[in-house]
């Protein structure tokens, strides 16, 4: 099985120009976690989840940094969390989004899908074509489209020839 029969088209995506607010905004509208970021030519250029606004958002602990000649400390935020929710809202997407995105070839086997999915512990895989957004990949869709062929034939199957735990 390859990644273009299993994946979400059109794929949700925002462009590098975007702000956060855009991100949010389809987040909530469509309940989703994670979004392809895309230039104008639609290339996958960065990939904005909800775990990298909840590391922008969270509180910031201070960090001490020293050696035998000198010791300094960063502050952690002195904002309110409210304060940060409303600041991130007018950031360019670009500066919180991983700029390292793990992507697959539209003809990618689900089974290497699945592999790259749980060693890098990744939600989701953007699929490109000829390095264009194509797609998406989740876990779900992998899980699903993997599991579906065998329990539909165990159901065919008579009880007396399944094997029982």
């Amino acid at each position: 099985m390859k990644a273009h029969e299993i994946m979400v088209n059109p794929a949700y995506k925002v462009k590098e120009t975007d702000s956060v607010r855009a991100v949010i905004e389809k987040f909530i509208k469509y309940r989703i976690s994670g979004l392809p970021v895309v230039n104008e030519r639609n290339e996958i250029v960065a990939y904005i989840s909800d775990g990298d606004i909840l590391r922008y958002v969270g509180r910031q602990e201070d960090q001490v940094v020293g050696s035998l000649f000198f010791s300094m400390v960063f502050r952690g935020d002195q904002d309110e969390y409210e304060d940060r929710i409303k600041r991130i809202l007018g950031l360019n997407v670009m500066v919180i989004a991983q700029k390292k995105v793990y992507k697959v070839d539209w003809d990618e086997e689900v089974e290497d899908i699945a592999s790259l999915l749980g060693k890098r512990q990744i939600k989701k895989v953007p699929v490109e074509k000829n390095g264009v957004l194509v797609g998406i990949i989740s876990r779900g869709d992998v899980i699903r489209h993997s599991f579906q062929s065998t329990l539909a034939e165990e159901e065919q199957t008579p009880t007396l020839n399944r094997q029982l735990p």
